[in-house]
């Protein structure tokens, strides 16, 4: 690594990646010593239609001829379009858009509105959840980062994780029965105080280990919420855009949230969130004085270039894409499971998948250190991906999780798999 990374903070409990990436181009990276990876993290599973497509570099190219960046009370053509092109794609009920920055920022966002919108200011959100780094999303976020950094915001609730490998209330045996969630409700309303104003969810939980919520959990969750007058934020962050192997996640399990936010796979490598909501929450919240306003709000540049990815997505139909594709992968992985004692469960849908990795399948042991291992081992053989691991306290786990570009070929496919097989096969060897 270049001695001048000793120039920057850390802010990861890792280290940094070893090698300086110098281009990137589909699902491939290379570094400033010619070596080529095959990047199966999509960058931080946001380069959705690969790295630096053609698509994006000519829209990006266009707004530095015409317009970077904006007060955030002007409005541009590239912020229309992309408004009216994204509520196109949504649910009738979703048709008011807000665009920001970071996915941190939109959940902080649809939970501000949220608060207006009920008069409460109590949110729920699941175990093992990832909803961002800033103050409120920091707060409802549970799979990493809350020790050490002082109180968190006030009025949080925790739901038990749909993690049926791991029953978080000991109760399932492989599958969710959704029990889970009335527990959950029966423990948020003996602590409430009469506030309620949100519960926050991710379709897939990534972070948490691609823990995958069963058939009928969200219709139940928005019964339990709505009965209690919560709205429901939905977080696409990571699940948008085709990631699931449908346009956005809600669609896999029938459900039209009062919110979803969006991040990550909007602007395909680009800094750029949004948070979608009814006429009715937006009026209701615009009447009691709705503020947030930021630097980068509805700027220009990142506009056209989530514009440009979601124009790609459906042109070349990537969901289905994506579908196809994580069915081909999730075959490797299975057929891995069954030769590897080592894997515990394999989880995911389209082209988000979790590879759980256990010392024992009986006791369910979790093998950190391998999964530590294994992923240096892909690592040194040309392959990106990541291990997410519980904090201590939670319930450990090692699972690797793996989120290639939605244009991924079959080839890409089978080497990465082929490299995750040996450096099982090499890892277990040890």
């Amino acid at each position: 690594m270049d001695p001048r990374a000793e120039l920057l903070i850390r802010y990861t409990g890792g280290e940094w990646w070893p090698d300086l990436i110098e281009s990137a181009a589909g699902s491939w990276l290379e570094t400033t010593d010619g070596r080529r990876i095959l990047d199966f993290t999509s960058g931080q599973i946001c380069a959705t239609i690969g790295h630096n497509h053609p698509r994006i570099v000519a829209a990006i190219e266009r707004s530095l001829n015409d317009v970077v960046h904006l007060n955030s009370t002007m409005l541009s053509p590239p912020v229309l379009d992309l408004a009216e092109g994204l509520l196109a794609t949504l649910p009738d009920g979703l048709d008011r858009a807000m665009f920001l920055s970071t996915g941190g920022e939109a959940n902080e966002a649809a939970v501000r509105m949220a608060k207006l919108a009920t008069g409460g200011f109590e949110v729920l959100a699941l175990g093992r959840s990832w909803h961002g780094m800033t103050a409120m999303s920091q707060a409802l976020t549970f799979s990493a980062g809350r020790r050490g950094h002082g109180p968190t915001q006030p009025g949080i609730f925790t739901l038990p994780a749909p993690y049926s490998y791991r029953c978080p209330i000991k109760h399932c045996a492989g599958t969710c029965d959704t029990t889970c969630l009335d527990v959950g409700f029966e423990q948020y309303d003996e602590q409430s105080v009469g506030a309620p104003a949100a519960v926050i969810a991710e379709p897939v939980l990534s972070a948490g280990g691609i823990l995958v919520p069963p058939p009928g959990y969200f219709t139940r969750l928005m019964e339990l919420a709505h009965e209690r007058g919560l709205l429901f934020i939905l977080d696409e962050a990571q699940t948008g855009f085709g990631r699931l192997g449908a346009m956005y996640g809600m669609e896999l399990y029938g459900i039209t949230p009062d919110f979803v936010t969006l991040s990550k796979t909007l602007g395909g490598g680009l800094p750029i969130s949004a948070v979608v909501t009814s006429t009715g929450i937006t009026r209701t919240a615009q009447d009691r004085n709705l503020l947030y306003y930021t630097s980068h709000q509805s700027d220009p540049l990142p506009a056209a270039a989530a514009l440009a990815v979601l124009q790609v997505v459906q042109e070349e139909d990537l969901p289905t894409r994506a579908r196809e594709r994580g069915e081909r992968f999730s075959g490797h992985l299975r057929e891995m499971a069954e030769r590897h004692e080592a894997i515990g469960e394999v989880r995911g849908h389209g082209l988000l998948w979790g590879v759980e990795l256990v010392t024992d399948r009986d006791t369910k042991e979790p093998a950190t250190e391998l999964g530590t291992a294994v992923t240096r081992a892909c690592e040194q053989a040309g392959l990106c991906m990541n291990i997410v691991r519980s904090p201590a306290g939670t319930g450990m786990s090692a699972c690797l999780r793996i989120a290639p570009p939605l244009t991924v070929t079959e080839d890409e496919i089978d080497t990465a798999a082929g490299i995750l097989d040996e450096a099982l096969t090499k890892s277990t060897a040890t």
